[in-house]
């Protein structure tokens, strides 16, 4: 039987949003096969490092884990997009800091997933969809230094990755700015199904799915 289990933050926890519709654990109990199981340990506003926590209560019998964090990691920083700097370099660095503590982080992570013996998934953090175009632009460029770092972790642990950036590309995807709606969180719980079904995990080898 194959048992799925949803880590990470907002992104899977997100009945809040939802306003009575179906959240990402309903649509995948509701799409997957036959037999399947799904259990969402994902907590709403949890950071990578909180992920941690999470692994400590994963069934037994999971058969694989899903994880997408990092989207609050990379809100807690946006601070340094207001900061004043005398110079591009200085503003790079500050972001390179960032991108380097939070690179550290997801690696322990991730190993620490892949320490229970659960094949394990990976998503990228996708992109929000604010009102305001400069401030769209802004975290998109930000984001890209988080992506990096989920991306590269991910292939070199040869675990598959789920791009959610691709996957939530319309306004209708949104509850508001940041978190998932019910046709967002219907399509991500389709790309989980896919995913779960079609990689082979017994290869150690990255394969990108959208």
């Amino acid at each position: 039987m194959t048992h799925v289990v949803l880590l990470g933050d907002s992104v899977f926890d997100n009945a809040a949003y939802v306003g009575g519709g179906a959240d990402v654990l309903t649509h995948v109990r509701r799409r997957a096969p036959g037999g399947w199981r799904a259990t969402l340990l994902a907590v709403d506003g949890s950071v990578v490092e909180g992920v941690h926590g999470q692994l400590e209560r994963v069934p037994a019998d999971a058969t694989h884990l899903v994880v997408s964090a990092g989207g609050n990691d990379a809100l807690n920083s946006a601070h340094i997009l207001q900061e004043r700097a005398g110079s591009t370099a200085e503003v790079l660095l500050r972001l390179a800091d960032v991108a380097e503590r939070f690179e550290a982080g997801y690696g322990r992570m991730l190993s620490a997933a892949l320490r229970t013996g659960k094949p394990t998934a990976a998503c990228t953090v996708y992109y929000p969809r604010f009102p305001d175009a400069l401030a769209q632009r802004l975290a998109v460029t930000a984001l890209t230094v988080f992506n990096d770092a989920i991306i590269r972790i991910a292939f070199a642990a040869g675990v598959p990755l789920l791009d959610l950036r691709l996957v939530c590309d319309e306004t209708a995807d949104y509850a508001n700015p940041i978190e998932p709606s019910e046709a967002g969180g219907a399509k991500i719980a389709d790309r989980i199904i896919r995913l779960v079904s079609a990689h082979n995990f017994g290869h150690r080898r990255t394969e990108v799915f959208v």
